[in-house]
């Protein structure tokens, strides 16, 4: 599934302000999945530059507009395996209406590829993630983010990679194991460049989720505003 408000008719001053389409995913499973898009440098003052020119989204790519996934199985969907910032084996999504938060509810992903966030990736995105499963996930690039000399960049957020500025992710009700980065945050890399954000993990199991190079608790890395950043754990067990 392909979904961006920027590649058509634009109904608002600019194509990442538009509150359509609503798109909910429901009751169904995306398997095999692939984006074999390379990350592009891409500067220009353009709708297509305005992310770096950055693909991803093996099973959905959602830019603009509002969505939502629900009770669906995202089943070894992939992405290109290397690039800084690429990323989303599963779902990759951007520009969401007002900032409004992408739900992920009672959803199961495992078996995701990509060079980071073998399940969910965003800039500049919230995310609910509610009543959900994570195994066997695994960010494959190397070199993290900007690129080491020698490398072509990516690894992190084995499960989950969020980059960007001002925003926030919870984890509710959720179970993560068995996930892996090359890099940073076997389970979950939550970097937020400016702007402030709280990674909130409440009543969820994080177990077994191997980080390659850093993290600042089992299987995270957590960065806000340039300073290294617990996450707000209530009743959750983080191994």
């Amino acid at each position: 599934l392909f979904r961006s408000t920027c590649a058509g008719t634009w109904s608002t001053n600019d194509c990442i302000s538009q509150p359509y389409p609503q798109i909910v995913v429901q009751n169904i499973t995306f398997q095999d999945g692939f984006d074999g898009t390379h990350q592009a440098t891409c500067t220009a003052n353009a709708p297509q530059c305005w992310y770096g020119g950055v693909d991803g989204g093996g099973a959905i790519y959602a830019e603009g507009g509002q969505f939502k996934a629900v009770n669906s199985r995202f089943v070894g969907n992939q992405c290109y395996g290397y690039g800084p910032d690429l990323g989303g084996g599963a779902i990759r999504v951007l520009a969401q209406y007002q900032n409004r938060p992408v739900y992920i509810t009672s959803d199961t992903f495992t078996g995701g590829r990509c060079s980071n966030g073998a399940a969910l990736s965003s800039i500049d995105v919230q995310w609910d993630v509610i009543n959900s499963v994570f195994t066997n996930n695994e960010a494959t690039g190397w070199g993290a983010n900007p690129a080491a000399g020698g490398t072509p960049g990516g690894g992190s957020g084995g499960a989950i990679y969020n980059d960007g500025n001002d925003y926030n992710l919870i984890i509710d009700g959720t179970a993560m194991s068995g996930n892996s980065a090359r890099e940073g945050g076997g389970a979950i890399f939550f970097v937020v460049d400016s702007g402030g954000g709280t990674l909130t993990i409440e009543y969820s199991t994080l177990s077994d989720n191997p980080s390659g190079e850093f993290q600042n608790a089992p299987g995270i890395f957590d960065h806000v505003d340039g300073i290294d950043t617990a996450p707000v754990v209530v009743d959750s067990t983080i191994s």
